[in-house]
């Protein structure tokens, strides 16, 4: 579990098939092998360290189902280790289990802040709600507008400076996980037959 507040940018150092490994300052040194990281929102277990690098292995599942396939040398990640317990908790419950990939629409400076505007699939459009809780590129965010098949949030400038938004650009695919509450209270209710 996590809460979605990014604690470091780390630096992709290689990628070889199913292997990630990052350079991570601050958080490679205190993580050990076996613990949680959240690397642009998604979970994934450290399977070596090597003073500030950490490695991690990749799920066909999650090269499908994230931007991580298309990471390289070079690239800047989001980084979060998991929540422990008696931890404060200042975004939302964010799981590390990726939704989808959704293509940012406009990334657009508007006074001092920036308005971030990305594709929404409609298979998940009943997942959000304007003021509700989503994590984009594991960064815990409120939605500010819904529109049709697409999503708004603002982004204040210490965010952008202190995440990898910060290199980001229309066109940009990023990783998107919805409110895991929107997601039991679903699963709850009673099931309505697909329209035809």
């Amino acid at each position: 579990m996590f809460t979605g507040l990014i604690e470091e940018v780390g630096r992709v150092t290689g990628r070889r098939g199913a292997r990630l490994q990052i350079s991570a300052p601050r958080v490679g040194k205190s993580i050990r092998v076996g613990e949680s990281v959240a690397v642009n929102g998604c979970c994934l277990t450290a399977t070596s360290r090597a003073h500030d690098r950490i490695s991690f292995d990749l799920l066909q599942e999650t090269l499908d189902r994230t931007n991580l396939r298309l990471l390289r040398r070079g690239d800047c990640v989001n980084l979060e280790r998991a929540l422990r317990v008696g931890d404060r908790l200042g975004g939302h419950f964010v799981q590390g289990h990726i939704d989808c990939v959704a293509r940012i629409r406009s990334f657009e400076k508007r006074g001092a802040d920036h308005r971030l505007e990305i594709e929404l699939p409609a298979r998940f459009s009943h997942y959000v709600i304007e003021k509700g809780s989503i994590a984009i590129e594991g960064i815990s965010l409120t939605i500010a507008e819904v529109l049709s098949k697409r999503l708004v949030v603002w982004i204040i400038p210490d965010t952008k400076r202190h995440t990898n938004l910060d290199g980001a650009t229309a066109g940009d695919l990023v990783n998107v996980e919805f409110d895991l509450l929107a997601k039991y209270v679903e699963r709850m209710l009673p099931r309505r037959p697909h329209s035809k």
